[in-house]
């Protein structure tokens, strides 16, 4: 990256704005995964070890982000639940994969819920399944709640630690940041395989 480019993201990171872009991109990963949102949360968290922006209200705006876009991912799910169901013929695998998707977030849906936000891709497809199996609002909201204000707190400190473990050189903090996140995502991922695989379980948990 060149100074020209590491000064115009310096400027962004100084900007009020930046805080709405937070949220907007949080929100937008909620329910249409095209690039992980902990990237921007990272890199905003990474500045804030230089003071700007504001580490508090770079985890506030990233939270409140990912809780509107769980829950746009909800509703949809929700609204097109019926019409899925219809599709499905009883008896069949994906009807009964479905069927035991709604089970499993009945008997631990808090806990998978929780989880599957720290998985991209996994994290959409947790909670449109949550609205489809009509899992109950107010307990969606409630777990949700915690899952994106942990999500972006989780997110901003690893930027905020890597930035201040290499002050005068916020591209190694970013380095550092990203890849902490990454090792930390992946080895989610091969332990719920694992589990999965384990269990015998027709559906992954987070899928």
């Amino acid at each position: 990256m060149s100074a020209a480019i590491l000064d115009f993201v310096h400027g962004l990171m100084g900007s009020p704005w930046v805080y709405l872009a937070l949220f907007s991109f949080a929100a937008i990963d909620g329910f249409f995964p095209v690039v992980p949102s902990e990237s921007l949360v990272i890199t905003a968290g990474v500045f804030a070890a230089n003071g700007e922006p504001l580490l508090p209200l770079v985890i506030v705006a990233a939270a409140a982000g990912a809780f509107a876009g769980d829950h746009i991912a909800y509703l949809a799910g929700r609204t097109g639940g019926d019409r899925l169901v219809t599709r499905l013929k009883p008896g069949s695998k994906r009807r009964l994969a479905f069927d035991r998707a709604g089970r499993v977030l009945d008997d631990r849906g808090g806990l998978i819920i929780v989880v599957c936000r720290y998985i991209p891709g996994a994290r959409t497809a947790i909670t449109m399944t949550a609205g489809a199996v009509r899992h109950p609002l107010r307990s969606f909201s409630f777990f949700d709640g915690i899952a994106a204000g942990s999500w972006a707190a989780y997110s901003a400190l690893i930027g905020f630690l890597g930035g201040a473990a290499f002050e005068n050189d916020p591209l190694k903090g970013l380095a550092l940041g990203l890849g902490v996140a990454l090792a930390i995502t992946a080895t989610v991922e091969v332990v719920r395989h694992v589990r999965a695989r384990s269990a015998r379980r027709a559906v992954p948990e987070c899928a």
